[in-house]
């Protein structure tokens, strides 16, 4: 008996159907346009992310303000007002020797009490300040000048030229004139006034057997400042 007749044969794909090995083709279903899982949340900063970060951001700032200290403790504030500072010191003895080797008229170092204190000096010309004996012409003469801190604290000068006195006087302040005469040991300076803010000055002239040498003194001391360095000038011998 053949057992193939009348069995069922295997079916016949009809319409519709596929075969179970068919892969599955056709228009995309429904759901394959929706996005694919969600991203991850962006990371925060990484000032916010621990102590450790927040410490080495604060490092740079820390070392900025340890500089800043040590560079204000180097320095130093004063109050308002001109503080009191030492004064310079100034051979006058050796600078008016040299000044006396330099120049053709006599030269005189004063001696002064204890309390004065010699700070500046220099040697300086003054351009048509001399008449030349006889004539009307002019030379340049020659300045000597001595600066001083008087007792008192305030500041008065010496100086010895072979100028003739309204070109010395001129040469230290301009806008004084002549307004009286001091008597200073039988010695006779004549005193020198300006308007504000112009120092007094006071001049002489000295004879000598090697010449004349007319003397000034200026500065903001007081006429017993003035008169003491006048004393210690006039009577002290020639230098050379």
């Amino acid at each position: 008996m053949d057992l193939t007749d009348g069995a069922p044969g295997p079916a016949e794909p009809t319409a519709g159907s596929r075969s179970p090995a068919e892969p599955l083709v056709g228009p995309p279903g429904p759901f394959s346009d929706l996005a694919g899982p969600p991203a991850p949340r962006p990371p925060k900063p990484r000032v916010l992310q621990d102590g450790r970060d927040m410490f080495w951001s604060l490092v740079p700032l820390a070392a900025m303000c340890i500089l800043l200290a040590g560079l204000v403790g180097m320095c130093s504030f004063a109050g308002p007002g001109p503080s009191e500072g030492p004064t310079p010191t100034y051979d006058v003895a050796a600078a008016l020797r040299a000044d006396a080797a330099a120049v053709d008229y006599p030269i005189r170092v004063p001696a002064l009490p204890e309390g004065w204190q010699a700070n500046s000096g220099s040697r300086t010309g003054i351009e048509a300040g001399r008449t030349v004996p006889g004539s009307k012409d002019k030379q340049r003469a020659v300045a000597s000048r001595v600066g001083y801190i008087a007792p008192s604290k305030m500041y008065v000068s010496l100086t010895q030229s072979n100028a003739d006195e309204t070109a010395l006087v001129k040469s230290i302040q301009k806008d004084v004139y002549p307004s009286g005469t001091e008597d200073v040991d039988g010695v006779t300076w004549i005193v020198y006034q300006g308007g504000e803010g112009a120092e007094p000055v006071w001049t002489t002239r000295l004879d000598s057997a090697k010449g004349p040498t007319q003397l000034a003194i200026s500065g903001a001391a007081s006429s017993d400042d003035f008169r003491a360095l006048a004393i210690a000038t006039q009577t002290q011998p020639l230098l050379g």
